[in-house]
């Protein structure tokens, strides 16, 4: 397991650092001139020679490569001399445009991404998983059509026409809850989970609906398999046989999209943070493609492909606690 576990960490180094390279080349060789933005409406010759130094944009491409892998792992400082701006491990880049290095804006946003993606990952997880489940044991019923029925109605809605009509119908003449905001939930727990129930139940339609669907289909086909008779024919209750064996088995294809999902999600919801005006990494990223503000989109890409790899290394290794023929595989 130690040998497994280190053999897809140094498998994540390298998507990781694939990755970095290609968002890197594209960021740096696009058109827009990342120094340009920063300089401002009254830049002269002058002072945009000063930021391409001072950027390191004009060194060679190699070189800037380099010089941002060190920055990650080792920090590095901007500039030299007086006008030098030191950006502290790991560092991500700099944004000229908010004057501060980009990991601290992210670390800034990420709480109320967080947030929001774990919140919604439970609720989306138990539901789908529940549903799916129930509409497997009654297979082929009205029950099992209706719930069906309900999750493509579900999933074929966009989330945010989902987040506008939930908050038409619980904010606006409900009055149940108020418009979504980030409250940290050191400050006030209960505060911080009244103002993110919109965002969660938003997303958890859309991606309950998704889970439903193939935890159904993966439960009829695992609940006809050989062991399931077996365990059956053992004596063992119904319940028993659903849970300990049926459901164990047949959830680890759901595992594995879940791993993606829930990588991607931590990435930044960028439609639901923009319906809901909640200041995340989604919010941050359309902010900064909307001012071209490069190093900071750079930073969120690679922030997000973390995201995506760990949790599909966390996934592969429950496999093993979901599934006990994996183990023994």
């Amino acid at each position: 397991m130690i040998r497994y576990v280190a053999l897809r960490l140094a498998g994540m180094a390298g998507v990781l650092l694939v990755i970095c390279a290609v968002t890197f080349t594209i960021f740096y060789v696009f058109p827009a001139d990342p120094a340009l933005q920063a300089c401002g409406k009254s830049c002269t010759p002058e002072r945009l020679a000063m930021l391409h130094h001072q950027m390191g944009l004009d060194r060679p491409l190699w070189r800037q490569f380099t010089g941002y892998l060190t920055g990650v792992f080792a920090g590095r400082s901007y500039g030299e001399g007086a006008l030098a701006v030191q950006c502290h491990f790991p560092c991500l880049g700099f944004s000229y445009q908010n004057n501060t290095p980009v990991w601290d804006l992210m670390m800034r946003r990420l709480p109320t991404t967080l947030s929001i993606a774990a919140g919604a990952a439970v609720l989306w997880l138990a539901g789908g998983v529940a549903v799916g489940v129930m509409s497997a044991l009654r297979k082929d019923t009205l029950l099992d059509r209706t719930m069906m029925v309900g999750t493509l109605t579900s999933a074929s809605l966009p989330i945010y026409f989902t987040a506008m009509t939930l908050t038409v119908l619980v904010v606006q003449v409900g009055g149940l809850l108020p418009y979504s905001s980030y409250v940290p939930v050191g400050q006030d727990p209960a505060g911080w989970a009244k103002n993110l129930v919109l965002p969660w139940v938003a997303l958890a339609l859309l991606y309950a609906a998704m889970y439903a669907r193939m935890t159904r289909a993966s439960m009829v086909e695992t609940m006809a398999e050989p062991f399931i008779r077996t365990a059956r024919a053992k004596g063992l209750p119904e319940r028993t046989v659903v849970a300990k064996h049926g459901l164990r088995a047949g959830l680890t294809p759901v595992l594995t999209v879940f791993g993606m999902d829930l990588g991607a999600l931590l990435g930044g919801a960028v439609i639901t943070e923009s319906v809901f005006g909640l200041p995340g990494l989604g919010r941050l990223t359309i902010d900064s493609i909307e001012t071209s503000d490069q190093p900071v989109v750079m930073g969120v890409a690679l922030l997000a492909a973390f995201f995506i790899t760990f949790a599909n290394l966390v996934v592969d290794l429950a496999y093993a606690v979901v599934d006990p023929q994996v183990r023994f595989s």
